[in-house]
């Protein structure tokens, strides 16, 4: 079972489903096909390429944007379609990686090669603020419109919180390769959108 594709084509057909639903509109197929192909410019970096791939394909598999437990939730989703078909120490790599979306701080992982893969993975995961700003811009937009149902002071307030506590991070990205590709331009758009917020 460990040399079979985590994600074959029945559960990669199951996981598009979710992504597709009509109240997605950044945290989309799209969204994972970024990903997946950041991963493949990464590959030669990646220890575990099929497990990094997994959870890029599980990590926003559930997405409500009322909720507060949507990465816990993926990670259980994750861990019950892959448990007995990969080993425990494998699957807990992929659900620590889930989890850490959360935070995007990295997670407690004594591997150094699992910890080094699950650095490129967050770095991944935020390639988008470091996007060329019309893209950036465009996202902006997605994610409000995930969040229509809140008012838009209290969506300013909160966006700007969110913005605000990546900018205090020494580095929004862990890994020199994404710090050098991205790190000025999402500071740039960060600070951009910032204003604009403030400005009301």
């Amino acid at each position: 079972m460990e040399n079979e594709p985590l994600i074959n084509e029945a559960l990669k057909s199951e996981l598009s489903a979710l992504y597709q639903a009509g109240d997605r509109h950044y945290h989309s197929l799209a969204h994972i096909e970024a990903m997946l192909s950041l991963a493949e410019d990464c590959r030669d970096r990646l220890h575990d390429r099929q497990a990094v791939e997994a959870a890029i394909w599980f990590h926003d598999a559930v997405y409500d944007s009322r909720a507060k437990d949507n990465e816990a939730k993926s990670a259980d989703l994750a861990e019950q379609k892959l448990s007995g078909r990969i080993s425990p120490e494998r699957l807990s790599r992929i659900v620590a990686m889930i989890n850490a979306t959360a935070t995007h701080q990295l997670p407690p992982l004594d591997d150094k090669k699992a910890a080094s893969d699950a650095a490129l993975f967050l770095d991944m995961d935020l390639a988008i603020l470091g996007a060329e700003p019309d893209v950036f811009a465009a996202y902006e937009k997605a994610v409000r419109r995930e969040y229509g149902w809140v008012e838009e002071p209290i969506w300013r307030a909160g966006r700007a919180a969110v913005l605000k506590s990546f900018l205090r991070r020494p580095n929004i990205y862990h890994t020199a390769e994404f710090r050098r590709r991205f790190e000025a331009q999402a500071r740039q758009n960060m600070e951009h959108s910032l204003a604009a917020l403030e400005a009301g």
